[in-house]
């Protein structure tokens, strides 16, 4: 038997390695500096001992290359500023514009809706049942104190708010969902509904409040004051469209403009595909073709020109690389821990400024104003030798050059081959906009089975202002329907019975949820090559129903019901390219945000999102259905 550990073990181990008597092999796993003094005060101060190896450092590092290059020390610039002063929606008309507002509340404003058709030839019914109580309590609390105490139940008798019925149809959208019923059953005849109020002021300037309030008889002077504070509130609060919004519905996006006097003529903006929720820079384009914003306006203010001169700053930055080798960089930046990939040229690009052109930039500071847009129309740099530099911008040249490179820049709007535009926007955007939870939310999906696009609503608003789950309400909105059926026959509607000895049976077509709102392909008008999608509708098909014609399944959110608020019913159509295979999720919520002034803005806005892909509706088409054996 053999001793495998003692054949790997050498006896009198040190006498060996004295006399090396046997070869080896010596291996370390770390090595550390002896150190021969306890200090290193005198190490550290890299005192100059051998001249000539600074001189082989200054070699390695570069610094006997000639440069001509002086440093600057003196800079003009001539700067040119010019103020947003005008605004105009997608196809509205030209107002002014002040940077009082931000702009993503001037664009992005949607009306809110206080009644729906539940039927195009039917009256409309009342809805944001939250919003109502609301304007009622603040009118009360307001003309408490000043009016007399039997005013408040007058008010409440004038402006009541609506019960609903549930054999009425148009209160069906109310009466089959039993929490909006129930809130609108709490309220009736105990609160006042202010939207009515709001509206009769709003209505004519011949209007008053004390309009068939017999307890406020003669006492205009003192209410009208008041009521014109209870609009102005109103106003405020929800901050509202007075015409045309920048909302395309058959683009699912916003499109407005705005400009700012030049020196001749103005410099018109437009936004024409914007749905982020937040407006820089880059959401704008420069239109060449449009020399002006509606008529030209004499008594807009003039740009105004500045020369600035002063003494150029380095650009530093934490971490920046030194050039003297004795001096060690800031370690809260760390540029030898960033791992970029080979595509992610933004992180490349930062790096590479960092390390290689560090001490290359100089800083010129000067503060632009919000709402404004600034060019520089040159800069002088004195060296240090008295020579003076004109300087050009970096960005200059085609617009349409596919070499030219630029940050902060606008494109400009066509193919024309014109000049780039060097100038620098400074929208009146929020730094931070809030967004409620979606009172509203749609998603198009395509459906390759079905060959169609289908609108399905994911969240619809209730009668009573608060949002619900999509599929929920069409149960619930259909269960309602079946159980007025069965009161109306007296009897639990039956499904038509096969024909005797029938093994099958003829179906023409299947039903999907009523939330499900489907958008067919469609020709534009006058061209047969482009196809639009145009909603239609599914027909409301219930076992037992006598009615020859079926009344048809409309959307509930104002984002699909385009067109049918109106006296006249307009049809919707959509571009068939905004709805991509994976699909579009557009969503309507409140906004607020907190401007300059210290003003807090609200306003609904709408927001397109990318959707999650392809869906299927289950929708079938003449299928042969087995039928079970007769018991």
């Amino acid at each position: 038997m053999i001793d495998v550990a003692s054949s790997f073990r050498t006896p009198d181990l040190a006498a060996v390695v004295l006399g090396k008597s046997k070869a080896g092999i010596t291996l370390w796993n770390r090595l550390e500096g002896r150190p021969r003094t306890e200090a290193f005060d005198r190490a550290l101060r890299a005192e100059v001992r051998d001249p000539l190896w600074f001189l082989t450092r200054q070699w390695q590092m570069g610094e006997f290359r000639g440069d001509d290059a002086g440093s600057p020390i003196s800079v003009k610039v001539r700067l040119e500023t010019t103020k947003l002063q005008k605004y105009q929606a997608a196809s509205g008309p030209v107002e002014p514009y002040s940077d009082a507002i931000p702009l993503e509340a001037h664009a992005e404003r949607m009306p809110l809706r206080f009644s729906q058709r539940a039927r195009p030839d039917a009256e409309p019914h009342r809805i944001a049942l939250d919003i109502r109580l609301l304007m009622g309590r603040q009118w009360l609390k307001m003309i408490r104190g000043v009016a007399p105490p039997a005013a408040a139940q007058e008010f409440l008798a004038r402006y009541p708010v609506h019960e609903p019925d549930p054999t009425d149809p148009l209160d069906t959208p109310t009466c089959a969902h039993a929490d909006a019923w129930s809130n609108f059953a709490a309220v009736a005849g105990r609160r006042m509904d202010g939207a009515l109020l709001y509206f009769h002021l709003v209505d004519g300037a011949a209007n008053h409040a004390s309009d068939g309030i017999a307890s406020l008889a003669g006492m205009d002077a003192l209410i009208d004051p008041i009521a014109a504070r209870f609009v102005a509130w109103f106003e405020r609060l929800v901050y509202q469209p007075e015409g045309t919004g920048a909302w395309e519905s058959d683009r699912l996006e916003y499109r407005f403009a705005t400009s700012a006097p030049e020196a001749e003529g103005e410099k018109v903006l437009v936004a024409e595909q914007y749905f982020q929720g937040h407006l820089d820079w880059y959401n704008f384009d420069v239109d060449p073709q449009s020399g002006t914003l509606g008529e030209p306006d004499p008594q807009a203010e003039p740009p105004v020109r500045t020369t600035l001169t002063m003494l150029p700053t380095q650009a530093t930055f934490n971490g920046m690389p030194n050039t003297r080798w004795w001096r060690f960089e800031d370690s809260r930046t760390n540029f030898g821990d960033i791992k970029p990939d080979t595509t992610d040229l933004a992180k490349l690009l930062l790096i590479e400024f960092g390390l290689v052109y560090a001490n290359d930039w100089f800083v010129v500071p000067f503060t632009v104003p919000a709402a404004g847009i600034a060019s520089v129309r040159g800069i002088a740099v004195t060296n240090v030798f008295n020579e003076r530099t004109w300087i050009t911008a970096a960005g200059a040249g085609d617009d349409e050059d596919r070499q030219r490179w630029a940050m902060f820049l606008l494109s400009t709007r066509g193919d024309a081959r014109t000049p780039a535009d060097l100038s620098l926007v400074i929208p009146p955007a929020a730094q931070k906009v809030l967004e409620g939870d979606p009172l509203e939310e749609v998603l198009l999906a395509r459906d390759e089975m079905a060959n169609m696009v289908w609108g399905i609503e994911r969240t619809v608003p209730m009668p009573s202002g608060e949002p619900k789950d999509g599929r929920e309400a069409a149960y619930q909105t259909r269960d309602f329907y079946e159980r007025e059926l069965e009161r109306v026959l007296g009897v639990p509607p039956q499904p038509v019975a096969p024909a005797e000895g029938a093994k099958i049976r003829y179906k023409v077509m299947s039903s999907v949820p009523e939330n499900w709102i489907p958008m067919i392909p469609v020709h534009k008008d006058g061209d047969n090559r482009e196809v639009q999608l145009q909603r239609a509708v599914m027909l409301r098909i219930m076992e037992g129903d006598t009615n020859p014609t079926p009344e048809p399944v409309r959307p509930r959110t104002s984002l699909l019901r385009e067109g049918l608020e109106g006296a006249q019913q307009v049809g919707y159509r959509l571009h068939e390219e905004e709805v991509p295979r994976a699909g579009v999720r557009v969503t309507q919520s409140f906004q607020r945000t907190r401007w300059s002034d210290g003003r807090a803005w609200v306003w609904l806005g709408v927001r397109k999102q990318t959707g999650r892909g392809e869906g299927s509706s289950g929708l079938t088409f003449d299928q042969i259905v087995d039928i079970p054996p007769q018991s």
